[in-house]
Parts: structure tokens; C-alpha cells; sequence
């Protein structure tokens, strides 16, 4: 059997719900490695993560959701990557969900659905941002090379080799790491398998609404020109040229 890491990025995280999660990751999909990425943290939520089990590479400042994971993959030695948010929004039998596919050969990357018509949600989302969710996954499905009910969830996994294919084309630090992630894949024609999941929506979330909505239309907009760049566009070719591209997150992190 293949074996897999999980990366968990964090920053300013509930402790006590976290380390919960860890031991449930840990029991749950017996990962070989289970790791956090955590954005200046504390002493005290460093040694709580280490006294979970688990390893940790504290960062100084608040590199987003994005450049965390990145660091996270490019830390793991395992055939299979995964990651999922620290507020467990995610059950880790759920991820376990999302990691077999992959694990098991059927697909390069899995993605956790919170839209699909077979996910549970236990949601306190209000009707605005489920609004806003909903309209940004119906752009999404005609502008990339893949549909999906949903692109934007914190549980995903990946193979490594699709991670080496990928890697240095994703460039978006925050939230909209996942949406530039599935793009990527698809372009390269990685198979992309959705996994429906029971899914929790949580009311002390940091992420703006408003704000995370705009940078993932933006996200869209960049990771559909990316795509046609690796497809070989002409037109979205003569479009890079005339701009500069600022370095991939695996050469940011190096």
C-alpha cells in the first residue's frame, strides 16, 4: 500500500480542536507522516502540536493557506500528499475518503466536495456566502478544463508524481491555492476524481468572505490563462509575454 502524509496549515488555530484533529487524522488514516505548517504560532501551540504526535515547521509570519501546503508537500517523502484544514471542518473520516482514490490508484488527485448532491453539510453558512460559493463553482466549471460541483474545499490529496507535474505551476500563496491546484491538474491531464464528504461549516473562520471572493475570481481568471499556457494557447502565450511572472511557490520557499 502507498503511503501518505498530511499536511495541516494553520494560523492563530483553536489548540484544543486542532490537537483533537491530529489524534483523529492519526487513528484514522495511520498516515507515515502527519505534519503542520504553522504561521506564527506560539511556544505553547508548538509544543501541543509535537505532544500530538505530530511534526511542526513554525514559520515567523502569516504565509497563507497556499505557501504553507506548498512548504508542507515539499517537506513529506511519501507516494501520496494530502492536506486538510485545522478547524476540522473535515472529519478525518471523510479525508480518509479523499486519500483512498489516490492511494489506491484510481486517481493523480482527489478532491473533498462540500456541493456534491452525495456530501452531508452541517452548515452555519449564511445565505450570502453560500450565494457567493455556489456561483464561484458554477464559473469555475465553464472557464476550466475540469467540472467539479466543488473546487474550493480544505481536503485534497495527491501523488507525488502529480505533485512533481504540478509544483511548479501553482504561484498563489492564500485560499486560492486549491482552485490554481485543480487547474493545473487538469491541464496536464491528471485524473481528477471528486469525493463527496461530510463537511462542517465553521463560524470562527478567519477567511473574509468578501474578500476571499475576490481574490478567487481573480485566482480563476490567472489559473484559466495558466491552463491554456500549459495547453499551448497562442493568444494566452503572447499575453504572458507581455507581462512579468513572478516565481512559483516551490522556488519562493526555497
Amino acid at each position: 500500500m502507498r503511503s501518505v502524509g498530511i499536511v495541516v496549515p494553520a494560523y492563530d488555530p483553536n489548540v484544543e480542536v486542532l490537537v483533537s484533529y491530529l489524534g483523529a487524522l492519526r487513528e484514522t488514516i495511520q498516515p507515515e507522516r502527519l505534519h503542520v505548517e504553522l504561521d506564527a504560532g506560539s511556544a505553547a501551540t508548538v509544543a501541543a502540536i509535537r505532544d500530538a504526535g505530530a511534526t511542526v515547521n513554525d514559520a515567523a509570519e502569516r504565509r497563507g493557506k497556499g505557501a504553507a501546503i506548498t512548504a508542507g508537500f515539499e517537506a513529506l517523502e511519501t507516494d501520496v500528499l494530502a492536506f486538510a484544514d485545522a478547524d476540522g471542518a473535515t472529519p478525518a473520516s471523510s479525508l480518509s475518503d479523499v486519500v483512498s482514490p489516490v492511494r489506491d490508484g484510481d486517481a493523480d488527485l482527489a478532491v473533498g466536495s462540500r456541493r456534491h448532491p452525495d456530501a452531508t453539510v452541517a452548515s452555519h453558512q449564511t445565505l450570502a456566502r453560500r450565494f457567493l460559493g455556489d456561483a464561484f463553482a458554477w464559473l469555475a466549471g465553464r472557464l476550466l478544463d475540469v467540472d467539479l460541483y466543488d473546487y474550493q474545499c480544505g481536503a485534497k490529496a495527491i501523488t507525488s508524481e502529480g505533485w512533481a507535474q504540478v509544483r511548479d505551476h501553482l504561484y498563489e500563496p492564500g485560499f486560492a491555492w486549491d482552485v490554481e491546484l485543480v487547474a493545473m491538474a487538469a491541464a496536464l491531464d491528471l485524473r481528477v476524481r471528486e469525493v463527496p464528504i461530510e463537511w462542517e461549516d465553521q463560524p470562527d473562520s478567519t477567511v473574509s468572505a468578501v474578500e476571499t471572493s475576490i481574490a478567487l475570481f481573480r485566482a480563476l481568471l490567472v489559473s484559466r490563462h495558466r491552463s491554456k499556457r500549459l495547453r499551448d494557447s497562442q493568444l494566452h502565450e503572447a499575453i504572458a509575454a507581455r507581462r512579468d511572472e513572478q516565481p512559483a511557490l516551490v522556488e519562493r520557499h526555497r
